[in-house]
């Protein structure tokens, strides 16, 4: 479960900001919203709203960079090779700095405290801390460049391996690639900590595509696509292995080899409805390939369908931006409910970055998981929760979504002269 997560120095975030998933209010929807694990309370899910260009895709694509470099920074690279990170550079104290990451999570019954500070030459510190109910933190490992302070008592398995680390990959990620129990605990949480951008979702066809192969996981999309009210009588895939035969003649050698090492899979996904006569009586039934005869709704539904029923199978986390896009709100809202309802029996979150305010009711949502993002006069984006707002203003069962339309919480955009610019450019 995810605890928080803090950036600081990652493209319009120039401020350390947190998402924290704590539950820090009253008593309001705990008992549907709140995952209680002994003194730890968390939230369920955790929606992030504010205008376009405020910095609420940053927050996400900040974990989901994070979560990929700390699972390939051992692997990928040489020595010398330059950090793809990207500084907050619309200031010259910043844009030269060194990047902040950190994520809190529980793991197998141990609280872990992870995180790395680095710039595009190389990782300039790192840390991991676990804690026990019962204890007190425990220091796992420490670093200052190349120097590495390994715990003899609590980290055996890093020893040896700091000559082994390059400056620029993670000190974790290495040790998790010789096996260390610790090391491959932290990264097997991260494989949990999953992301889908709404806008295109085409990246999960074949994850959708290879549950469908799954007589129970085909019986549970189905079930999930007639109750959102598709029409669709039944659903299958095909999966074929890309081979190199497959790949454009073109394509440079080692970008071949590297997705054959990937054994990516093309998917089909086909969807039947029912086809009736001039009586409207069903005379049999027409297939529809999901990508070329369904709405672009349908398919972002079905595509969505599979890692979000196995998040909650799993009991892990998904991150989604534009959740909303090209879906209805009763689907949106169906989605968070799920998240929300009896169906989430091991504790899944779901992260997301939203423009619906039909979202934005005290039925659904407590005041600490709603989140604004907005940017200051340098550009800087802000990430705050309805929870820090002056609670005489915003109650528990107060009407958020009006409240936030009506500008009381900022986050929103500032369209005092935007039908005076309109008549300008119309002139």
């Amino acid at each position: 479960m995810l605890i928080a997560f803090s950036v600081q120095n990652f493209k319009s975030i120039r401020d350390l900001q947190t998402l924290s998933l704590e539950a820090r209010t009253d008593d309001h929807l705990s008992w549907s919203n709140v995952i209680k694990e002994g003194k730890l309370r968390l939230v369920k899910t955790a929606a992030i709203y504010g205008p376009n260009a405020s910095g609420k895709s940053n927050v996400i694509e900040a974990m989901v960079w994070f979560r990929t470099f700390v699972m390939e920074s051992s692997k990928e690279g040489q020595v010398g090779d330059a950090i793809d990170i990207k500084p907050f550079i619309l200031s010259s104290e910043t844009e030269n700095a060194a990047t902040h990451f950190e994520v809190e999570f529980r793991w197998q019954d141990y609280d872990y405290r992870y995180g790395c500070d680095l710039t595009a030459k190389a990782v300039e510190a790192e840390w991991l801390y676990r804690k026990s109910p019962t204890a007190k933190e425990a220091k796992l490992f420490t670093r200052e460049g190349q120097t590495i302070e390994v715990s003899a008592a609590n980290f055996k398995e890093g020893k040896g391996l700091e000559s082994r680390t390059r400056p620029n990959a993670l000190f974790l990620s290495v040790c998790a690639q010789f096996n260390g129990e610790e090391a491959g605990k932290v990264l097997s949480w991260m494989r949990r900590f999953r992301h889908v951008s709404g806008l295109n979702e085409s990246g999960f066809y074949a994850f959708t595509a290879e549950r469908l192969q799954d007589p129970k996981h085909r019986e549970q999309l189905l079930e999930l696509a007639q109750k959102a009210d598709f029409n669709i009588q039944s659903i299958r895939s095909e999966l074929e292995e890309i081979t190199e035969a497959k790949l454009p003649a073109e394509m440079p050698p080692e970008m071949k080899k590297k997705l054959l090492s990937r054994k990516l899979l093309s998917a089909d996904i086909r969807t039947s409805h029912q086809k009736l006569n001039a009586k409207n009586e069903v005379i049999g039934a027409v297939e529809f390939n999901l990508e070329e005869d369904e709405s672009s709704g349908t398919q972002k539904f079905i595509a969505l369908s599979g890692p979000i029923m196995h998040t909650l199978e799993e009991g892990s986390i998904l991150m989604v931006d534009e959740l909303e896009a090209r879906l209805h709100p009763r689907l949106t809202q169906a989605i968070l409910d799920l998240f929300h309802s009896p169906v989430n029996k091991r504790n899944a979150q779901l992260i997301c970055a939203t423009h619906d305010v039909t979202l934005l009711d005290p039925e659904r949502f407590r005041r600490d998981q709603v989140w604004f993002c907005e940017k200051d006069q340098a550009g800087a984006t802000d990430l705050f929760t309805l929870a820090d707002i002056d609670s005489d203003l915003v109650r528990p069962t107060s009407k958020f979504s009006r409240q936030y339309m009506l500008g009381l919480f900022g986050a929103v955009p500032q369209l005092a002269h935007f039908q005076e610019a309109a008549a300008h450019a119309t002139e």
